[in-house]
């Protein structure tokens, strides 16, 4: 069976996507440059459309941008800087607990590693690559839902979970590729490959697709 062209597919994606918006949490880490904001700004967007996690975190960075000073804040005043992402509650109390584990095992820093972000508050396998590929410019693959399900919608992996993807595209995936595959595939999936009905009449890629699971396209 002849390889899965994933050469010529990110390719065709990456000039797809230009009409559509970055993802909110690769805007933040360009801008700022700052592991601690990108890290707030993931945990908001979980559940969360791009335009309410970038004006809950403009809102939210403007009263305070670091873990003192994040910790600070009264529970209250997150939750109402944080509305209406969704959990918001949960997420003002993960911030603080966050920052308690920043200023008391870290030293206020964002840690570097998957190992040590994993044992933050709230913190899964997508955000903790997230943090170290775009906060730290450091190897990893961040699977969301959109990686997860184009990956073996084309056929490319054969996984049940995202963390399954993560370690499987680890061992095919081209190492240049590992940091912007999620802000590849995040606006393809928004946009044309969906969960249900997907666009596939006007993909790119439709030739090297599998259509593994599509069931209805259009």
């Amino acid at each position: 069976m002849r390889d899965f062209p994933i050469r010529a597919v990110t390719s065709r994606i990456r000039k797809a996507i230009r009409q559509w918006k970055e993802p909110v949490v690769g805007v933040v880490a360009r801008e700022t440059r700052d592991p601690f904001r990108v890290l707030i700004a993931c945990l908001l967007s979980l559940r969360t459309k791009d335009q309410a996690t970038a004006e809950a975190s403009q809102r939210l960075f403007q009263l305070a941008d670091t873990p003192d000073r994040l910790r600070a804040l009264p529970l209250r005043t997150i939750e109402t800087a944080i509305y209406p992402v969704g959990f918001y509650k949960n997420k003002a109390k993960q911030i603080h607990a966050i920052c308690d584990s920043l200023l008391h095992d870290f030293g206020g820093r964002v840690p570097d590693t998957i190992d040590e972000l994993l044992t933050l508050k709230g913190v899964g396998r997508k955000t903790a690559n997230l943090v170290v590929t775009i906060g730290y410019h450091k190897p990893g693959i961040c699977v969301d839902i959109h990686v997860h399900r184009i990956s073996n919608r084309w056929g490319y992996v054969r996984t049940t979970t995202p963390e399954e993807t993560e370690f499987a595209l680890r061992k095919k995936l081209p190492t240049p590729y590992w940091i912007p595959f999620n802000d590849w595939l995040v606006p393809f999936g928004q946009h044309l490959c969906r969960p249900v009905s997907p666009f596939c009449s006007q993909c790119p890629v439709h030739e090297y697709c599998k259509r593994v699971g599509v069931r209805t396209s259009r």
